[in-house]
């Protein structure tokens, strides 16, 4: 039940957790309703981020058209995002986890509204650079891209400092998941509002606006970086580790880092199928637009799948199982998806397993973050998922050049509706297959090699509770 806390230390700007070395009595636990509202600016910027991200993918050619610049640039946009939050991933993660959450979602705020205000000096007459008005926006995009990491990092980080045991997977699920939710609406959005160049500047203006309310929002509302008290036993000792002191933790975890791996090339995997989608139908002749269908249904019943299964899980708590079913039923779904899209009119049967792909991939994703959070324990919130992210970014550009390099050009192909901007009709066969390899030697992998014990739980659950004692000694020594 929800408690609104009246004591007067509420007042102060920031409040500090309890120290590690005094554990707290469950009847001193309490819950606050303002985390409802944190969770929301957190989406927000979530959602917001990921559209800033994807505004110019969906009209590329009427962007390189009115900015008279070449599709390569224009794809540099989107690629930045990707390019940068690789380095600037390091700094959120221990922005996150030695400064605090409130600084992390502040300064996301901060680089999202500017990112997304710089763009418009693109389309404003009194800042025109004339044809090297594409500079706003690469510089704007490198703003918003810094700010990814500090946002994307931070649901595991604000479920288990303001959320209870019962309620933690959910939350996370809600915040993990509004970054899909804002690719989606710019799948959607962009095309929607440009059919031609003179509608750039309003696509820019609707934008920004989100970012500038999330902005205000954080800024006016974010004032503490934990609660009063701590909602559970494990959010009085998030902080106890330094931030070096739980990478070198995290980097002896055997447990940890198959998860990381595991989960990172899944991540990958979905970047590349959700950006290669098109390409990989289009020379079988299905169109633009069902491809678009099949994307949006990949994310919509992803988001579908992580609600029930992060609603499951919260009762349960059966993260390791849970988990292992997703990501073998996402790897068959990747398989059936690499054969079907061989052959024509597949129509439906393309549909329900981009459905399927997304219902089980996506589902398992807020459940491995909570999951990492668990095998890791004591090691910070924003260390295990933000690695977990650097890593999938990494292996998602080597798994995009090597899946392009495996395309070859098809000279028969009559059917096909791919136009010059998409390399013409190229066979992506062996690449589909390739990637529907990765997706199942990963969860063979996965299946056969993961186990662990759940430490947080461990630790709420009994004081007194030593999981592995080789590792309670290297946490002992990391902190000290």
């Amino acid at each position: 039940m929800d408690v609104e806390a009246a004591s007067s230390s509420s007042s102060s700007n920031d409040h500090e957790v309890v120290p590690a070395t005094d554990w707290v009595t469950p009847s001193s636990f309490k819950v606050y309703k303002r985390r409802w509202f944190l969770l929301a600016v957190l989406c927000l910027l979530n959602c917001s981020n990921a559209m800033l991200w994807l505004t110019f993918a969906p009209v590329a050619d009427i962007t390189a058209k009115q900015f008279h610049t070449s599709m390569d640039m224009v794809n540099w946009l989107t690629i930045v995002y990707l390019v940068i939050s690789i380095p600037v991933g390091f700094l959120g993660i221990w922005i996150l986890d030695t400064v605090g959450l409130k600084c992390a979602v502040i300064l996301c705020a901060w680089l999202n509204m500017m990112g997304s205000v710089i763009r418009l000096f693109s389309v404003i007459d009194i800042f025109s650079l004339g044809s090297l008005n594409v500079v706003y926006l690469l510089v704007g995009q490198c703003l918003c891209a810094a700010a990814q990491p500090l946002i994307f990092f931070a649901p595991t980080k604000l479920a288990a400092l303001w959320f209870p045991d019962h309620q933690r997977a959910t939350a996370n699920m809600i915040g993990s998941m509004s970054n899909p939710l804002g690719l989606l609406v710019a799948n959607l959005l962009s095309p929607a509002l440009v059919q031609d160049g003179k509608d750039i500047p309003l696509m820019l203006g609707v934008y920004s606006g989100p970012a500038i309310f999330a902005f205000v929002l954080a800024v006016i509302g974010v004032r503490h970086k934990v609660p009063p008290t701590p909602p559970s036993a494990s959010a009085t000792h998030s902080d106890s580790l330094s931030f070096y002191g739980g990478l070198k933790m995290l980097m002896r975890n055997k447990a940890y880092i198959l998860l990381a791996f595991c989960f990172g090339g899944g991540i990958a995997a979905f970047t590349c199928f959700s950006a290669l989608l098109e390409q990989i139908l289009c020379v079988n002749g299905y169109s633009n637009f069902f491809a678009g269908v099949c994307g949006a249904l990949f994310i919509v019943f992803g988001l579908i799948g992580a609600f029930f299964l992060g609603l499951y899980v919260d009762r349960t708590k059966k993260f390791t199982e849970a988990t292992k079913i997703c990501i073998c039923l996402a790897a068959l779904a990747s398989i059936a998806f690499a054969v079907i899209s061989q052959f024509r009119n597949q129509t439906y049967a393309l549909a329900a397993i981009s459905s399927l792909f997304g219902f089980f991939g996506f589902a398992s994703y807020p459940i491995a973050m909570e999951l990492a959070v668990e095998c890791s324990y004591p090691v910070g919130e924003g260390t295990t998922s933000g690695l977990i992210f650097v890593i999938s970014q990494i292996l998602g550009v080597l798994l995009m050049v090597l899946l392009q390099s495996l395309a070859v050009e098809k000279k028969n192909a009559p059917f096909s509706t791919c136009t010059a901007a998409q390399g013409g009709a190229l066979d992506w066969s062996t690449p589909a297959l390739v990637l529907a390899g990765i997706c199942s030697m990963v969860a063979c992998l996965y299946v056969v090699a993961f186990h662990t014990n759940y430490k947080r739980i461990c630790v709420e659950t009994s004081h007194g509770c030593s999981v592995n004692k080789t590792e309670d000694d290297e946490a002992a020594k990391a902190q000290g």
